[in-house]
């Protein structure tokens, strides 16, 4: 056992409250254990990094809507397609004749679109800024070959004006593992004007055990302090990456966005610039997010309220088998992360 693995199994100071800010954080805690080797002073807690469980009841709908349409297919990921909105997800709809197809890359849209040039192909572009530089890698593709018929309705995300809505309004965050895959695009500096206002630890980390553990022990010795630590300096630097925002901004301008359980924050998304209208497939005002079952308190979950075993269903009535909300459907979701690891 390593000095810092002792420190945080033995930690009897002050209770620490830390909140990760990324799907795949949640994932590898909740995979490794590690919240099984902390003190119980030290309490981890999961907050809004699950792109697919952020996104509105409204955006479903409004894929569902459009997947009915004649001489349209909705293109997607695999873990969407089972997200409901008010009522139906893209499976009902597929069910019902929609045309709905799952890829693993938004790039294979092209070579749907190029092949089917009747149709009008509409990518379900969900994301942090870490998917943002590939939607505008397609759509740049797009303009070069000259395929016309993409489409993207866009739920895109940043991380800022959410962890600054939960410090303003959940509270109670001692220190924030801050995302990886984020900071490689925007860089570590992002998070410095919130850690100074808020005098909040930031820990940039990466994704194995040991640096998770690293990080954590970081953020409970730096509490109170208004630091940005980048953990993972093999990937993430502090100006990020500045191709991939050159062409994010090329196509995409800041816009308020609404979130799952958190309303409509300003600034906190990511719209197609006015030049490439033309390539929207209706993303404005979607801001409804009523669950289908109204006993889901997955919206609670996202801001670290409360924990995915405080939700009536969890476990019983709401399984990866039979879920009840998109924290349940996504991999990267809380409930899903708990459920499938035990987790306590």
């Amino acid at each position: 056992m390593t000095e810092y693995q002792a420190y945080l199994k033995n930690y009897d100071g002050e209770p620490v409250r830390l909140m990760e800010v990324c799907g795949t954080h949640t994932a590898e805690i909740s995979h490794s254990g590690i919240a099984s080797v902390l003190s119980p002073n030290i309490r981890l807690i999961s907050g809004p990094g699950c792109p697919v469980c952020v996104t509105v009841t409204s955006y479903i709908d409004r894929l569902v809507a459009l997947s009915l349409e004649p001489n349209h297919v909705v293109v997607s990921f695999g873990d969407l397609l089972r997200v409901k909105g008010s009522s139906q997800s893209l499976n009902d709809a597929k069910a019902l004749g929609g045309q709905v197809r799952m890829v693993y890359s938004p790039m294979d849209v092209l070579k749907l679109a190029d092949a089917e040039p009747e149709q009008i192909f509409v990518f379900a572009a969900v994301g942090f800024e870490t998917t943002t530089p590939v939607y505008a890698l397609l759509l740049e593709e797009a303009q070069k070959t000259g395929i016309q018929n993409i489409r993207l309705l866009t739920s895109l995300k940043t991380m800022p004006p959410v962890i600054d809505w939960v410090c303003a309004n959940q509270g109670g965050i001692d220190g924030f593992l801050a995302p990886g895959h984020v900071s490689v695009i925007t860089g570590s500096s992002m998070f410095e004007p919130l850690a100074q206002t808020y005098s909040i630890p930031f820990a940039v980390s990466g994704f194995e055990p040991q640096q998770i553990l690293l990080s954590i022990y970081a953020l409970v010795r730096r509490r109170g302090k208004g630091d940005v630590m980048n953990l993972y300096p093999s990937a993430v630097t502090a100006e990020g990456n500045k191709a991939a925002q050159r062409v994010v901004n090329q196509y995409f301008e800041s816009c308020d966005a609404a979130w799952r359980g958190m309303g409509v924050i300003a600034e906190s998304g990511m719209c197609l610039r006015a030049e490439y209208a033309e390539f929207d497939a209706g993303s404005m005002n979607l801001t409804d997010d009523r669950s289908a079952n109204p006993n889901c308190r997955c919206a609670k979950v996202l801001t670290g309220a409360i924990s995915p075993h405080e939700c009536p269903l969890f476990g019983s009535q709401c399984t990866p088998q039979i879920p009840q909300g998109a924290c349940m459907v996504s991999t990267e979701g809380s409930c899903y992360q708990y459920y499938v690891n035990h987790r306590k």
